[in-house]
């Protein structure tokens, strides 16, 4: 018998807000001091009501919103009630029949997995194990930071599928500025529901749950470990446990925790200390106005509009300050052709071979820049981004290098020298050219000069040239531009360098 995989994802992420979900204290859930951005509120003393984060409402609308869901005019909190040592009020504070937001779908590789519904809540403290002690401590730093959770219909069929939801959803958040979703922070936390079901049956099997997977990488191995255990188990007529499990990242594996809980188990009731949330459609429209350009727009704007392949277009995508920044240099590159004497027919296919030049430098060597910037005052090496106070090139300064090089005023040799030194020090290309008298030699006199010196010093190469051996004229142009210390036109060189050896 053949199964297939059922998997949904319930995917909890913190907020970006100033303060707690219901209480004034800071959210600063990696403060240095345990247990110092905590208040009676946040703690459950009796005694205390909770106030509504209108801001955190406002980012749940936002991403519900971004994910095509139908936002609730009316909706209220409920206590979801269960003992946990890091639960100070012995509940949470969440949403159970009438969330937020429901009923949307988000789009990745031509599939739409649909989203159930999108909610609020208080995330929880945090739990430190000492090593080798007998004792757990409790940090309350992260208990009530507000807590968006999103849950998916059981439309996943594999890890791989999973893991692209959950990236794509964790790019989306970065996009509308609701969460970093930093998951080695804890920022963003991955639970997985997958049964198996039989090929030619509709009915679903016994689902199983794994709990807080906190990378990608987690997400994926672990659905792929679970559906060979359940496989292994159906085909050997063994049944299937409801139940929680978690994920053994060293070792790879999941192991039981304990068995799953019901909704009935939490014993929800409407949260008495809060009214129920009524939202206007001015409110909704006014966050509306506030959502970006998601990825899988600008993923195909930057195809269409600049034509440069999926890779590239993914790291621009990827990357959003990157990509932002690429922009203001196309921005730059497109006002340079319409001023320059181009052909308007050509103008389109001049301007994409700039788009095409400016993205190899960007992804290549400035990225390569950016990866080992030594920042003032700091000896150390540490990658930089270009929206960093650091980074001194400017777009304009960045178009200008890019528009020296497609008119060959500059070798690509010199063009690294040129771009280190505009990184270093926030120079414009042609006053580090001019200053460092770095001009790229174009008059054919002066480089046959070069070539024949070269030709005279490397009889050998010449000699291989002449039998035949095509790649021994890479060494003689290697030793050209090493003789003109890369400022020889290359075209040129080349050029003169075979007339001379026919």
């Amino acid at each position: 018998m053949n199964y297939y995989p059922v998997i949904g994802l319930e995917i909890h992420v913190e907020l970006k807000t100033k303060s707690k979900m219901f209480c004034g204290c800071a959210n600063n859930p990696n403060a240095g001091v345990p247990n110092s951005e905590i208040c009676p509120i946040c703690m459950g003393h009796p005694g205390t009501l909770p106030v509504i984060n209108k801001e955190a409402v406002k980012k749940v609308i936002k991403t519900g919103l971004a994910l095509s869901c139908k936002i609730s005019e009316y909706s209220k909190f409920d206590r979801k009630n269960y003992f946990y040592p890091d639960l100070p009020k012995g509940y949470q504070i969440s949403q159970y029949d009438m969330p937020l937001c429901k009923n949307g779908f988000l789009e990745n590789e031509g599939k739409k997995t649909r989203i159930r519904r999108v909610h609020l809540e208080e995330d929880t403290g945090r739990l430190i194990h000492p090593e080798g002690e007998d004792y757990s401590l409790v940090d309350f730093n992260r208990a009530g930071i507000p807590l968006m959770e999103l849950v998916t219909e059981p439309d996943i069929n594999s890890g791989k599928e999973a893991r692209k939801f959950a990236q794509e959803f964790q790019l989306i958040l970065r996009y509308l500025g609701v969460s970093d979703a930093d998951m080695e922070k804890g920022q963003m936390r991955v639970e997985v529901n997958i049964s198996l079901s039989l090929e030619d049956s509709e009915k679903l099997g016994t689902k199983v749950e794994i709990k807080n997977l906190n990378s990608f990488r987690a997400v994926e191995k672990a659905i792929d470990y679970e559906i060979g255990r359940q496989t292994k188990l159906l085909k050997s007529g063994k049944k299937i446990v409801q139940e929680t499990r978690g994920w053994q990242d060293i070792k790879e594996f999941t192991v039981s925790q304990r068995t799953k809980e019901e909704a009935y188990d939490y014993r929800y009731f409407p949260e008495p200390d809060l009214p129920p949330l009524r939202l206007n459609s001015q409110l909704i429209q006014e966050v509306r106005k506030e959502i970006p350009e998601l990825p899988q727009k600008r993923r195909e704007r930057f195809k269409k509009e600049y034509k440069i392949g999926d890779k590239e277009t993914e790291n621009f995508v990827f990357n959003k300050a990157l990509g932002e920044y690429f922009e203001k240099v196309m921005s730059e590159l497109r006002n340079w052709v319409k001023n320059v004497e181009i052909k308007k027919n050509v103008e389109r296919e001049e301007f994409l071979k700039l788009a095409k030049l400016a993205t190899n430098y960007i992804l290549t060597d400035l990225q390569g820049l950016l990866k080992k910037a030594l920042v003032k005052g700091d000896s150390r090496s540490k990658e930089i981004s270009v929206d960093d106070k650091n980074f001194l090139i400017t777009p304009e300064n960045f178009a200008e290098f890019v528009t020296l090089i497609y008119k060959e005023e500059i070798s690509s040799k010199i063009a690294k020298s040129v771009l280190k030194e505009m990184f270093s020090t926030g120079a414009d290309p042609s006053h580090i050219i001019e200053e460092k008298k770095l001009t790229q030699i174009t008059d054919e006199a002066q480089i046959e000069k070069i070539i024949k010196e070269v030709i005279s010093k490397n009889q050998k190469a010449v000699e291989d040239y002449k039998s035949g051996k095509e790649s021994a004229i890479q060494h003689l142009i290697g030793q050209v531009m090493a003789a003109s210390k890369g400022k020889a036109n290359p075209e040129v060189a080349n050029k003169i360098l075979k007339k001379l050896l026919s």
